[in-house]
């Protein structure tokens, strides 16, 4: 089973003049992607009792995404308002004292034999003391099981930057998978081109970084050749939830190929990269083509043309 642990909110996306409230959060599109593409997949973040809390676990049990080490809290879920300017989403988060920013280490949960991967992220990585939880998290399971970190920055949110960049030196020093799109790349090493800020990050332990680029198409660096998989060309509703489809597709993908574990990173092939790749970004494209982060089943991908 991988295991998503981070965000979850309530995306108010503009319909005309109001908003609609739509289930989202970085690394809980990734956990819906990966249930609807029919990985084993668990979910790890506190669950408001409010009404939002409700409408954030009904698409969770839909995909088959397993809640059980999901706390239950009396805090007010995370509110996100989106602006989209050229179907580009942008954020305003209203979190202060919600129930996933106040998730500490100690109210962790003790972490099964049956979860074989982790995948974190988002804004969940920025505040305290929900950040040094899922720091925690990380140190506890590292050495047994493979982590993939997408930070997937937003400036905005980021009170202390200085803080924030430790902790990803940290992290980037003990996960084994990272994704960084141009955003992310322009606020952790500006004026770097994404060649350099690969090879650097690389040194510290990961063993690939993808690199992703909307209709650029997505990029694997690691110990071979750089490899490339194109963009497929769709109507572009929004772009909410592409990335996370991505990493979920990467995941689903390697964990396919029985690539998801320690020996299987130690032995990863060309032909294993190129495939998550693949699968990563056809899946976005899918997200992309549709209002908000709606991400693929199953049935849908494979009704793609090859």
């Amino acid at each position: 089973m991988i295991l998503c642990a981070g965000e979850s909110l309530i995306d108010m996306v503009p319909e005309g003049a109001t908003y609609r409230p739509l289930p989202g959060g970085a690394v809980y599109n990734t956990a819906i992607a990966l249930g609807r593409m029919g990985a084993g997949t668990g979910y790890l973040w506190p669950i408001s009792r409010d009404a939002f809390g409700e409408m954030l676990l009904r698409p969770l049990a839909e995909a088959g995404v397993d809640t059980g080490l999901c706390p239950r809290s009396d805090r007010l879920t995370t509110l996100a308002f989106v602006t989209l300017t050229g179907g580009e989403a942008r954020y305003s988060f209203y979190d202060e004292g919600s129930a996933g920013r106040m998730l500490a280490a100690a109210d962790l949960p003790e972490i099964p034999d049956e979860v074989s991967a982790l995948f974190i992220g988002g804004i969940s990585l920025v505040p305290d003391p929900c950040g040094a939880a899922i720091e925690a998290l990380v140190e506890r399971v590292r050495h047994r099981i493979p982590v993939m970190l997408d930070p997937n920055i937003r400036p905005f949110f980021i009170a202390d930057a200085a803080a924030y960049r430790q902790r990803l030196d940290r992290l980037f020093g003990m996960v084994d998978l990272v994704k960084l799109s141009g955003d992310d790349l322009e606020w952790l090493m500006p004026g770097s081109s994404f060649d350099e800020a690969a090879a650097t990050i690389l040194a510290q332990g990961p063993r690939v970084i993808f690199q992703t680029g909307g209709s650029a198409g997505a990029r694997a660096h690691w110990s071979g050749q750089p490899l490339d998989a194109p963009a497929m060309r769709v109507e572009v509703a929004d772009t909410i939830g592409a990335g996370d489809t991505f990493n979920a597709g990467v995941l689903a993908a390697l964990d396919r190929a029985g690539a998801l574990s320690r020996a299987g990173l130690d032995r990863l092939t060309p032909e294993v990269l190129a495939q998550a790749l693949v699968l990563g970004t056809r899946a976005a494209a899918i997200t992309v083509s549709r209002p908000g982060a709606n991400p693929p089943w199953a049935h849908e991908l494979a009704a793609l043309p090859a």
